[in-house]
């Protein structure tokens, strides 16, 4: 019967480090004011508008690799 309380406590102390992580988690987002958040997402925004968008894939893209089928989808009529 040893074996199976070790490995329910084990398991208790599994949940209880995950939920100290989460908690730690949720702390550091809270820790940002609603200006920072704002200055954040335009920070991104601004990033990813700067960036090109990719060209669409080709044919000969499409083929390769998995995406085999998703070609032969796109080629039947």
């Amino acid at each position: 019967m040893r074996p199976w309380k070790l490995l329910g406590l084990a398991g208790l102390a599994g949940v209880a480090a995950t939920g100290a992580v989460l908690v730690r988690g949720e702390r550091q987002r809270r820790a940002y004011s609603a200006d920072d958040v704002r200055a954040r997402l335009h920070e991104r925004h601004a990033a990813l508008a700067a960036e090109p968008a990719p060209a669409p894939a080709t044919p000969a893209e499409l083929t390769a690799g998995r995406r085999h089928r998703l070609a032969r989808l796109l080629r039947r009529p």
